[in-house]
């Protein structure tokens, strides 16, 4: 981690005000410091060295302190991310529905692995623990999106729609 001076600012004027406008519900500055980091990577698709750095005045709190938080929450981008993230559930429903043949489909769709990202830079391929669907395994989010009891055969269809 490098936290020392940039040149350049990271956060924008307006992602600053929508982290400013947290605080009004909450007792101290230091609880907006989730809501902060996904709204930081709302505007940049991930949270830099130099964001963390930003954010500490704002929040109170120290780079270090907000890094053991961005990198506690798999859902938090601490390194450059796609244009869209893929999240495959690998828990053991999805094992047993099917896990395994959505993840070669999408690896070979995509040409890639987990923790990699397209050369178009369109799409970002991650494993995540849980999405809590089990009655609709196997699942995945792309984005915010939510495709249950997948298939090899629909995944054309859903990656379309990301363009």
């Amino acid at each position: 981690m490098n936290f020392g001076m940039a040149t350049e600012q990271v956060i924008s004027d307006e992602a600053r005000k929508e982290i400013e406008a947290l605080f009004h519900h909450l007792p101290k500055k230091q609880a907006a410091c989730i809501d902060a980091l996904k709204i930081v990577q709302k505007h940049n698709r991930w949270v830099s060295d130099q964001a963390l750095v930003e954010l500490g005045p704002i929040l109170e709190m120290t780079p270090h302190e907000i890094d053991s938080i961005a990198t506690f929450y798999n859902i938090i981008f601490r390194k450059p991310v796609g244009r869209h993230v893929i999240f495959l559930c690998n828990s053991v429903s999805c094992w047993i529905m099917g896990y395994e043949g959505i993840r070669n489909a999408l690896k070979e769709k995509l040409q890639i692995d987990f923790g990699m990202t397209t050369k178009d830079d369109r799409f970002t391929f991650l494993p995540i623990p849980c999405l809590g669907n089990c009655d609709h395994a196997p699942s995945m989010i792309v984005d915010e999106d939510l495709y249950e009891d997948l298939t090899p055969e629909i995944l054309d269809e859903i990656l379309a729609k990301y363009e």
